[in-house]
């Protein structure tokens, strides 16, 4: 008796488990879900088989958040019921929450499905998991017909052939279905069931069904057989692909609705490797001048996106040429396109061409346009440019670069957005690093210097880590000669907030210049702004005193910082002595 008592008591938690499985309180039901692998050990896996599983099968009729969770958990129960010779008694559950009308919840069952059915023998999967995909296909409601659309890849290749001659039957019903979601859902995995089914079937069943599905009257349908055109396209040969997929692209191309067109653009360089060079040549270059022009700006946007992409991965025997006079004009064009968006998109990539195109060409063609890009009314535009000078910088050498662009930089950088200020400067030691050191203290130093007395404190702000990123890139003794003594001079401005910015100087350059220059030319300005008339200078002479601390010696910090911060600690403001009596405690 004592014994039995115990085996109940050990089941007891589970007993309350499964109660709040129950429970109307949808957290305390979420809660019991998300443990159900307890629930299945505890039970062990003869009583999760019968007992379990068909409870949940039987309760699937709650709030999508849980119904979410428990497809789920369902996937990774294989163990909990015994191993993969038992997983088919998880198909009745997850069958069921396959056919629920929110998507989520389905999306996720169909991944446990999928996942589940590589556990299952060939047999099992003829016996089990195949009658559920054909039950799913054929099913009254759209819902359950989407979610077969997933399947089919999952247990195609492990089955007879007569089988597998059923699923394509089914697979080709689905395609042709009355709901247009139910296309959609067959039309985004097409691609994925073609890889698995054998290439006589491909010829003979799945090119058919995408030149179908790609002239759906729906162009949610027609647009998703795009990504198709890809996978089926890399399985077959240049004559097949020729033959049979490029009449189906062009018209995609050219397609009415600019969703589809879009999509043929933001696809395009998987379709130029996925068909090869030759018809990349002869096809797929005229598709993308059209595409580069089309009435759309999305479209446009999409193509110039790939501008760079496309041209690296033409035939090299005619890669000039082809660009020369097919890609070139069309990108003259975009650079002056009417909407912002197609020009940030193409500045991003239109400093690649550079290295493709060569010295000349560069100097002659693309140098101009860079110029009207540097001097787009769009910031986003002009930062693509800068953020890219490097591979320009490469191919034409810094003269000519800094001739032709660096003059549209200066003029960014006293631009009167403030933003833009901002931006540049994050950019500068990019720029620098490209440009050299002895070019940048003729050209941008003063620039640099000029930003930590701006009027707006972002841009001070990012100033002061703008020096240490360049102090990092230029050495410790070039910071001594040109940078340290500017920052110290602005120690005496008239204007307390030049002083706070010289402290914040000294704070992000003490580390990068080294102990030396912070001990022997810094730390006795800090000191001396210790004596400042205004309160905000003397408690940031305490922060900073914290912060250089660190990297003094201990003779430093007895004979001079610790005997300045007790005078500020005597300070008549609040904030001061706050501050003071902060950096005395880790002294």
């Amino acid at each position: 008796m004592a014994a039995s008592e115990t085996g109940d008591d050990s089941l007891y938690p589970i007993a309350v488990l499964i109660d709040e499985l129950r429970n109307e309180d949808v957290q305390l039901r979420l809660n019991s879900i998300k443990k159900l692998s307890t629930i299945a050990l505890a039970l062990g896996v003869e009583r999760t088989r019968s007992e379990l599983i068909p409870f949940l099968t039987d309760t699937i009729y709650d709030e999508d958040e849980v119904l979410l969770a428990l497809a789920e958990q369902l996937g990774n129960f294989t163990p909990l019921v015994g191993g993969p010779e038992h997983v088919h008694c998880l198909l009745p559950p997850l069958e069921s929450l396959a056919t629920v009308e929110e998507t989520v919840v389905r999306d996720k069952a169909v991944d446990s499905l999928r996942k589940i059915s590589e556990e299952h023998t060939p047999s099992d999967l003829e016996s089990h998991f195949v009658p559920l995909v054909k039950r799913l296909s054929s099913g009254d409601w759209f819902t359950s017909r989407t979610s077969a659309c997933g399947l089919f890849a999952a247990c195609y290749p492990r089955v007879s052939n007569n089988m597998k001659a059923e699923l394509r039957n089914h697979f080709r019903n689905l395609c042709g279905d009355d709901t247009p979601m139910v296309r959609r859902a067959a039309a985004s995995k097409l691609g994925e069931f073609a890889k698995s089914v054998e290439l006589e079937y491909l010829k003979s069943d799945i090119i058919p069904l995408f030149v179908n599905l790609a002239s759906d009257d729906q162009d949610s349908v027609r647009l998703l057989s795009v990504e198709a055109c890809v996978s089926i396209a890399t399985l077959l040969n240049p004559e097949d692909v020729d033959s049979l997929v490029m009449p189906t692209l062009r018209n995609c191309a050219c397609d009415k609705s600019w969703r589809v067109r879009y999509m043929v653009a933001d696809k395009f360089t998987e379709l130029q490797k996925a068909v090869g060079p030759e018809i990349a040549k002869t096809d797929l270059v005229p598709a993308f001048k059209s595409l580069l022009k089309d009435c759309e700006a999305e479209v446009r946007a999409a193509a110039a996106h790939k501008v760079k992409q496309f041209c690296e991965d033409l035939d090299a025997s005619s890669r000039e040429t082809l660009i020369m006079n097919n890609i070139l004009p069309c990108v003259k064009e975009l650079v002056v396109d009417p909407n912002q968006h197609v020009k940030s998109a193409l500045a991003a990539v239109i400093m690649g061409l550079s290295p493709i195109l060569g010295k000349d060409n560069t100097i002659e063609h693309l140098l101009p346009l860079f110029l009207t890009q540097l001097k787009d009314e769009c910031p986003e535009v002009r930062l693509n440019i800068i953020s890219n000078l490097d591979c320009v910088n490469m191919v034409i050498g810094i003269h000519q670069l800094s001739q032709s662009l660096l003059p549209a930089i200066v003029e960014l950088a006293e631009d009167t957005k403030w933003r833009v200020r901002l931006a540049i400067i994050e950019y500068m030691p990019l720029l620098a690093g490209q440009l050299g050191v002895e070019f940048f203290d003729e050209k941008l130093n003063n620039l640099c210097m000029g930003w930590l007395v701006d009027n707006v404190y972002a841009i001070r702000e990012a100033a002061t880590y703008n020096l240490k990123k360049l102090v990092e890139k230029f050495g410790a003794e070039w910071a001594q000669s040109k940078i340290v003594p500017k920052v110290l001079g602005m120690a005496t401005d008239a204007n307390y907030l030049h002083r706070m910015t010289c402290l914040f100087c000294v704070n992000v350059l003490a580390d990068v210049v080294g102990a030396e220059v912070t001990l022997k030319l810094m730390l006795p300005v800090v000191i001396s702004l210790s004596g400042d008339a205004v309160a905000n200078v003397r408690f940031n002479v305490a922060k900073t005193l914290q912060k250089v601390a660190p990297i003094l010696d201990s003779n430093t910090l007895q004979s001079s910082v610790k005997p300045c911060l007790d005078k500020l600690n005597t300070d008549t403001d609040v904030d001061v002595k706050y501050f003071a009596q902060e950096a005395l405690s880790v002294l």
